[in-house]
């Protein structure tokens, strides 16, 4: 990786002069060379799009201790076709790209540590990269979560309602959504993509959860948001406590986020669902949710370090 300062003209789109991938540190100069591609396809590149965003709110260590690494991928004429994010310690996500260009950068990040963790991507290039990720450090790599993208297209809310309200959660509501979201993660067998209560106090400052309560008052649910970004709102996470399930409450803050992402001027409003998980998939679709694409983490345990890098 070259070190690399960020151009004068930034936020100015800067193509790749050569064609492969060129990686930086520098969350400007990455946005500066990939904004035009992830802006191309914003429901495809959600999570490229809102962790950077968090990145820029939150600081480069918003995720964890280790130095985020980024890049894009260009073709022969430099127009950027691909872009990554790594946040040490969690998976690296990929946008979709060709399984040329999905075994290079499996090469590239072998030297730069064969204890990545995993990979998230659109499903195709997530094995890609798992593949060429044990042909080239020699780790195992079994499937984890499969997910389905969801696109609203009209919102249909539950009739009935299940009982109670939906309200913004608060800064008296920090402990209570900080164990959700450990709850969460655990329910999901993953690794929390931040501390609790700093996931917590990252979304309290925009608004970006809400509380369904009972009619007497007691929280039974909640649904997170992201910031708008590229005009687009993703809801997550969405949980309710295991013996409070069925009764509707998980839909009921969807709705209501979902209602407050459209309200507040979201072109579109997306999901991630646990394919695994056919209720939650049910559900989302009849509250008008669409399927956009599927996407798959693959998870690495490294053997015995054997990168083949060129000599």
């Amino acid at each position: 990786m070259t070190s690399e300062n960020p151009p004068a003209s930034s936020r100015t789109p800067v193509p790749a002069a050569s064609p492969g991938w060129r990686l930086t540190g520098d969350l400007d100069l990455f946005l500066d060379r990939g904004s035009v591609f992830l802006l191309s396809e914003p429901a495809l590149h959600t999570v490229l799009l809102s962790v950077t965003d968090t990145l820029r709110a939150r600081g480069l260590q918003a995720y964890g201790e280790g130095a985020p690494l980024f890049g894009t991928y260009a073709d022969a004429d430099g127009t950027v076709r691909g872009a990554f994010l790594w946040t040490p310690p969690h998976r690296v996500s990929v946008s979709a790209v060709g399984p040329e260009a999905a075994d290079s950068l499996a090469l590239l990040l072998a030297d730069f540590g064969p204890d990545l963790p995993g990979v998230a991507a659109e499903r195709a290039t997530a094995e890609a990269f798992a593949r060429s990720w044990r042909q080239h450090t020699g780790a195992s790599a079994a499937l984890g979560m499969r997910q389905r993208l969801y696109r609203l297209d009209t919102l249909t809310p539950p009739e009935p309602a299940p009982p109670g309200r939906d309200r913004v959660a608060t800064e008296a509501d920090r402990d209570l959504l900080a164990r959700w979201y450990e709850e969460f993660c655990e329910a999901l067998g993953e690794r929390p993509g931040m501390a609790p209560h700093a996931w917590a106090d990252s979304r309290i400052v925009y608004g970006g959860a809400t509380v369904w309560e009972t009619p007497d008052g007691t929280p039974v649910a909640m649904a997170g948001a992201t910031r708008r970004v590229a005009g687009q709102v993703r809801v997550a996470p969405v949980y309710t406590p295991a013996d409070l399930r069925g009764r509707g409450y998980g839909g009921g803050a969807t709705v209501a986020v979902t209602r407050a992402a459209l309200d507040a001027g979201a072109a579109e409003v997306l999901l991630f669902t646990d394919l695994a998980n056919p209720t939650s998939n049910r559900l989302y679709q009849r509250l008008g949710y669409r399927p956009v694409g599927d996407f798959a983490q693959w998870d690495f345990t490294r053997r015995d370090f054997t990168a083949t890098a060129t000599p």
